[in-house]
């Protein structure tokens, strides 16, 4: 059946069957170039560029270019490419999130080809044979060493192209596209297109979902929700039903957090408005003693947000007592040096702040004595000496004891230094 084309109706885009190789200088590496060719319906007006890939990030950014030349159409047409079309289908084909992106940004319907069916994209398929046949073998015997090169060689071509004369009818594809599709197409948008990947990823009990590592937060009651993530160079963009919940810088740090202080749950952003000089303030309305406890909580602690719940303890029991009360308990830990919650809940429950404080008792120095007395002399006796039974004993004055006594035989025994 033959197709009628109205003017700026449809675009046809497809890549070339043909490769072009492209050297690197330095490595010598040969590297295929792959060719995207687009054909207007009405004009046969084409346009074609060489890509590294056909991946995504390559088949976006040639349409962009391609809406760059030609301006936009209404429609286009492209084949069932995975860049392009995620899920293929006769009726209902799904489309890449990113692709209908592009699609929406540029107010254009995608229609794809139905599968293994040529004829309806009959345009590019056409307009590929003559980018293989007009451009590609004009260019077999250069040699190119970078895409831009490449690019330059084939833009040459192409107009060429669009300038050689119908054969069966006037003009060229050049002014038929002056004459019936550049009227019809719509101007480009006033934004250009910002490429953007889409993923889909659950918000975690933390109200943070995780994108390449890093975790961003969103809105606390979509807490185990599955959500659509818009990711750009810049930024991550959080969707819920097509409506917008959160969007942050996006960070390339693994394992860190960015967080919207008003996306936690609102026990959490109390607890995040803490600070030690918050801390001390409240302590302050209470008493310089409540100050000091506080103050040397924070103090004693590695890092000061350990000690922010035993100060919120201590400052909150002035609402289950009073704050006269809270100052004399804390009066009383600072003397007793207890920097603790549990300390001064204790001494609360006792009632030990109600108590006078003991007076502090001098410490005078404490003096030993100490009495020695002098071990008895060790005297060196003999034999005889120690068979005899003192009688008495003499001093000579020396530095001996001269003993007399009786042996156990009867005798007497004298001590022959001795004189009587």
């Amino acid at each position: 059946m033959r197709q009628e084309h109205r003017a700026g109706e449809k675009l046809f885009v497809d890549y070339a069957g043909q490769t072009v190789p492209v050297q690197d200088r330095q490595t010598g590496e040969i590297r295929p170039a792959q060719v995207f060719v687009a054909v207007l319906g009405a004009s046969n007006y084409t346009y074609a560029e060489a890509t590294w890939t056909q991946t995504l990030p390559d088949w976006v950014g040639a349409h962009t270019r391609a809406f760059a030349f030609f301006g936009v159409p209404a429609i286009i047409v492209p084949d069932n490419l995975r860049s392009g079309v995620t899920k293929a289908c006769r009726y209902e084909p799904e489309l890449n999130p990113t692709y209908a992106d592009l699609a929406r940004h540029y107010d254009v319907a995608v229609i794809p080809a139905r599968v293994r069916k040529p004829r309806d994209k009959a345009k590019v398929e056409a307009g590929v044979l003559l980018v293989e046949r007009w451009i590609l073998a004009c260019l077999r015997h250069q040699a190119f060493f970078s895409l831009v090169g490449l690019n330059t060689a084939i833009a040459a071509c192409f107009d060429r192209l669009n300038r050689r004369p119908f054969k069966k009818l006037p003009g060229c594809r050049q002014s038929q596209f002056e004459a019936v599709d550049r009227p019809a197409l719509q101007p480009l948008p006033l934004e250009p297109y910002v490429y953007a990947e889409w993923r889909t990823a659950r918000v975690n009990i933390d109200s943070r979902l995780e994108v390449e590592g890093h975790y961003y937060s969103v809105p606390s009651p979509l807490v185990h929700t599955a959500l659509d993530v818009r990711l750009t160079v810049t930024t991550v963009e959080c969707f819920h039903k097509n409506q917008r919940v959160a969007s942050h810088v996006r960070s390339a740090e693994r394992g860190r957090h960015t967080t919207v202080t008003a996306h936690l749950p609102s026990a959490h952003q109390r607890y995040l408005e803490w600070s030690p000089s918050r801390l001390i303030q409240w302590a302050e309305t209470v008493g310089p003693a409540t100050t000091a406890v506080v103050t040397a909580i924070l103090a004693r602690r590695p890092h000061p947000e350990q000690g922010y719940r035993s100060c919120l303890g201590i400052l909150r029991l002035g609402h289950a007592y009073s704050p006269a009360r809270l100052e004399a308990a804390c009066r009383r830990a600072q003397a007793l040096e207890a920097f603790a919650y549990k300390s001064v809940q204790s001494i609360l429950k006792t009632g030990l702040d109600q108590q006078p404080l003991p007076e502090p008792v001098p410490t005078a120095p404490s003096q030993l004595h100490t009495t020695i007395s002098a071990a008895p002399p060790i005297t060196n006796t003999t034999k005889e000496e120690s068979d005899v039974t003192p009688s008495h004993t003499r001093d000579t004055g020396g530095p001996e004891a001269h003993r007399h006594g009786h042996r156990p035989d009867g005798t007497n025994w004298r001590c022959p230094t001795c004189s009587g």
